[in-house]
């Protein structure tokens, strides 16, 4: 994979990743804190669920960097075999992000916004991974300070905009002009 297919690879994820927790009203991450509505497990379960969903999550991030960092380290792998990598990768994300809604119970009300909020950044921390792993494989990673963090989740807040509106601002406006 070249440099222009691997950024236009991550600025696409980025795009999808930013706008998932407003177009969806299922939880993607396991929280410590019961949903409104929600018939809850007990605090003691919460709690195991939330540190089994960032401790997956953590494996994922750990072997993202070793399976698509290192992909083409050996010299033996080519393309094929590579973009098998990056759709695994993905693929593991995915249900890793459905796992908590698939656990829990959706509740009745819609998702409070910190819920969303800790969503965002849970997909800006997969989609950053993976970006650098794919600059990995393209050669010598940069070095990163805080400002380059600081100006990525920035970027990453941009993206996800058309979600927010869509969630707060649109469907809002759609059910105020309504009268009966």
């Amino acid at each position: 994979m070249d440099l222009s297919a691997a950024a236009w690879t991550v600025i696409v994820l980025a795009l999808v990743a930013a706008n998932l927790p407003f177009v969806i009203e299922r939880p993607l991450v396991a929280l410590p804190w019961p949903r409104p509505g929600a018939a809850a497990p007990g605090t003691a379960a919460r709690w195991l669920r939330c540190l089994v969903f960032f401790a997956l999550a953590a494996a994922w991030v750990r072997g993202t960097l070793a399976l698509v960092g290192g992909a083409f380290a050996g010299g033996g792998d080519t393309v094929l075999p590579f973009l098998l990598k990056l759709l695994l990768v993905c693929a593991l994300a995915a249900a890793l992000m459905a796992l908590p809604g698939w656990r829990a119970d959706p509740g009745r009300g819609p998702k409070p916004f910190l819920d969303r909020l800790v969503e965002v950044l849970v997909c800006y921390v997969l989609v950053g991974t993976l970006g650098f792993a794919l600059e990995l494989n393209l050669g010598n990673a940069f070095a990163r300070t805080w400002e380059f963090y600081a100006v990525t989740l920035s970027l990453f807040l941009v993206l996800g905009y058309p979600g927010f509106v869509f969630r707060y601002m649109l469907k809002r406006r759609r059910g105020a002009g309504r009268t009966s």
